[in-house]
């Protein structure tokens, strides 16, 4: 096949097919004798790879697998591929976390509008929980509070919203959970900025997840049809 017709097939044009084949992602182009590129069925598989590779791994372990399955180096590509599907598992199981504390943070969650006076120092704050300075200060370390400080004295001041992730730890600690699942939590609260919005992003970030994993296993299927061809053209 010429670069423009691989090209035109995948939907890329030539000269993305001849920096692809620069890059390592696909083997050499066969050449004729007057020097004009000739790919194969091979050459084709692996843009078909590479393509579906994408979605399920970003473009960067995309390219780093693609690399190392083209130059020989299957160890090193399978290895890239376990990251990935340990990186998705990593990120179920953050899922689960957040989707398992939230009807207890939705049955508890303070009213920022009617919350106590703010700011508070850690000795107030402390008071308020029933829990000693020192907790508050773990927690700080742990990621699970974040106060701002005093630019004139340096001390922590606890504004509305980390009364409400405090009173928040408070409770998920009560119920066992441990600081870094705690702090989970509260950060994906964070960046949501409410429940609500919570809860609808963890329904985006669901379906994310659903995407990722059917891409993983369609690019599976198609890189596994790259191994083939590559062992048909080597024969």
């Amino acid at each position: 096949m010429r670069p423009v017709n691989v090209a035109r097939q995948h939907g890329l044009s030539p000269q993305t097919v001849r920096n692809y084949e620069d890059a390592g992602i696909i083997p050499p182009a066969h050449r004729s004798r007057s020097g004009y590129r000739d790919y194969t069925a091979a050459h084709a598989a692996g843009l078909t790879a590479h393509l579906a590779l994408v979605p399920a791994f970003g473009h960067a372990m995309a390219r780093r697998i693609m690399r190392a399955v083209t130059g020989g180096h299957l160890d090193e590509a399978l290895e890239h591929i376990d990251a990935g599907h340990a990186l998705l598992a990593r990120d179920r199981n953050t899922l689960r976390t957040v989707e398992a504390a939230l009807p207890h943070l939705a049955a508890t969650a303070p009213n920022t509008a009617t919350a106590p006076r703010a700011p508070y120092g850690i000795g107030e704050l402390a008071h308020h929980l029933g829990v000693n300075p020192a907790t508050l200060r773990a927690w700080e370390r742990a990621g699970v509070l974040s106060p701002r400080r005093d630019p004139r004295t340096k001390h922590r001041q606890y504004l509305a919203l980390d009364v409400r992730d405090a009173e928040l730890a408070h409770l998920l600690r009560r119920g066992g959970q441990p600081l870094a699942t705690v702090a989970t939590v509260l950060g994906q609260l964070r960046d949501a900025g409410s429940l609500t919005a919570l809860t609808g992003a963890l329904e985006e970030w669901r379906r994310d997840l659903r995407s990722r994993g059917t891409a993983q296993l369609y690019a599976a299927s198609r890189l596994s049809a790259y191994l083939d061809a590559l062992a048909r053209s080597a024969d």
